[in-house]
């Protein structure tokens, strides 16, 4: 296959994704292999997310190793405006978070080819933590495409709780530029340095 180049948010994340994944693992402490994890590379749960509807939106990736479970949100200096050095995560973002982790955390593998079950059981208790949001329909393409990530998580990391679901800001910066900002509680920055990997403003996803 000829080289491929990549530019913009998108990009650095899958190149993240691909060369940097031990900056993640390290920063937790996760003993993991990078070569033993598992990625999700913007998986989408509907991209119009609104109050009384199921959907909530992208994740610019999910990194699941046999220790923990990353939800990933990407930023890049490029594009990213940050007051007082500080980057705010937006409420969509933490809502997103919020819904995924509680699908992770009340599925189990007892209701895979049965998602009305697992409605059934669980839809008021959604509605009342998501203030009117409801949860993905049996027979849509949201429930399918949620059966099969979370399927996959619990397959790869054993132990899944609020514990080892960890928010993650992946951050891009060239050093020589710029330098990453603070973020409040709730999600941890993993600063990510391109400018020493980058031609032009373009980084190398293959080979």
């Amino acid at each position: 296959m000829s080289k491929i180049f990549g530019y913009g948010e998108d990009a650095f994340t899958l190149w993240a994704l691909k060369k940097h994944t031990s900056n993640i693992l390290e920063h937790f402490q996760d003993k993991t292999k990078p070569s033993d994890c598992l990625t999700f590379y913007r998986p989408s749960f509907g991209r119009q997310s609104k109050e009384s509807s199921s959907v909530f939106g992208e994740f610019d990736a999910i990194l699941v190793s046999l220790e923990n479970v990353y939800l990933i949100e990407s930023k890049w200096d490029n594009l990213a405006v940050f007051r007082n050095g500080e980057i705010t995560i937006r409420r969509e973002q933490e809502i997103r978070h919020q819904i995924f982790s509680w699908y992770l955390t009340h599925w189990n593998k007892r209701y895979s080819n049965d998602w009305g079950s697992f409605v059934k059981e669980y839809q008021d208790d959604f509605q009342k933590k998501f203030d009117g949001k409801i949860i993905a329909r049996s027979g849509k393409l949201l429930a399918t495409n949620l059966e099969f990530i979370l399927n996959e998580i619990l397959e790869k990391c054993k132990r899944v709780s609020p514990d080892n679901i960890k928010n993650v800001l992946l951050f891009f910066y060239n050093a020589e530029k710029s330098k990453p900002p603070r973020i409040g509680k709730g999600f941890t920055l993993i600063p990510i340095d391109y400018g020493k990997e980058i031609l032009g403003n373009f980084v190398t996803l293959y080979p």
